[in-house]
């Protein structure tokens, strides 16, 4: 199997007053909600439409438990941005020790590219990350949110986490296999 370089960045804000919010789209049609029921076949759905054309392959083998598992952990959040209605993209929070909370995935789907959503959900999620513990008694109060993209990511990612606010900490570059990507379906990029 070949193999490519992948280059990944690791970022991280140290305080709410970090983040520089991207203004809301124009008009009342994105509306950002929380997934409060843990449903793997929505968020499996979620990370195949969003993931599948930027080669996001790491959860495509677990099985229904292991994604029940991750979506039930306390403190787990998935917030969903819709225009009109129909699912745009997402935002999955995981709550670490010590008050840090990772952005595990981060993403639009395609068709929801480039018109203005993505900086949006970010800074929703972001500011969603930072009051975690208001929503999760017994939670520490977050302290950092973090996260990480890499070269095989869309090629705006590093900016937009930039642009919000995101300062890089870190970078590595590791050889990975190199893998087809998936799409949320076989052919539906062809």
């Amino acid at each position: 199997m070949s193999s490519v370089d992948v280059t990944t960045w690791y970022l991280e804000q140290t305080s709410p007053g970090d983040l520089r919010p991207a203004a809301a789209p124009e008009g009342d049609e994105v509306r950002i909600v929380r997934a409060e029921v843990p449903s793997p076949e929505f968020s499996r759905f979620l990370y195949c439409s969003v993931g599948g054309d930027v080669s996001w392959v790491d959860r495509l083998g677990l099985t229904y438990a292991q994604w029940r598992e991750i979506l039930e952990r306390p403190g787990v959040e998935t917030w969903v941005a819709y225009e009109k209605g129909t699912p745009a993209g997402f935002i999955e929070l995981d709550p670490q020790d010590e008050g840090v909370v990772e952005i595990m995935y981060f993403g639009l789907i395609p068709a929801f590219r480039g018109r203005r959503i993505g900086g949006y959900l970010l800074s929703y999620g972001t500011a969603r990350a930072w009051d975690l513990a208001d929503r999760w008694p017994g939670r520490t109060p977050t302290r950092r949110v973090r996260l990480n993209t890499c070269s095989l990511d869309g090629e705006h990612a590093l900016a937009n986490y930039e642009r919000r606010g995101f300062r890089l900490y870190d970078t590595r570059v590791a050889a990975k296999p190199a893998v087809e990507t998936p799409g949320p379906w076989p052919g539906a990029f062809a």
